[in-house]
């Protein structure tokens, strides 16, 4: 398993972050994904053989939101 962090804007809304962590727990390989609300930081553990983090930041994206930096542990 591996982690990742993605800094984003701090959010503004409750369901941005409802939005996110369900499609994250949705996919293939993600194991955990949680928004910290006032930071604008997604964390997500996953299984790098099933998705990886760039696909993550892709899904993100899809979603409308900007990802300024990602973290890879």
């Amino acid at each position: 398993m591996r982690k990742a962090v993605f800094q984003m804007e701090p959010f503004s809304c409750p369901s941005c972050i409802k939005k996110i962590e369900n499609a994250l727990g949705r996919q293939a390989g993600v194991k955990d994904g949680k928004v910290l609300f006032h930071s604008g930081k997604v964390r997500v553990e996953f299984d790098e053989a099933q998705i990886s983090d760039q696909q993550i930041e892709e899904l993100i994206v899809k979603l409308g939101y900007s990802v300024y930096s990602r973290k890879v542990a």
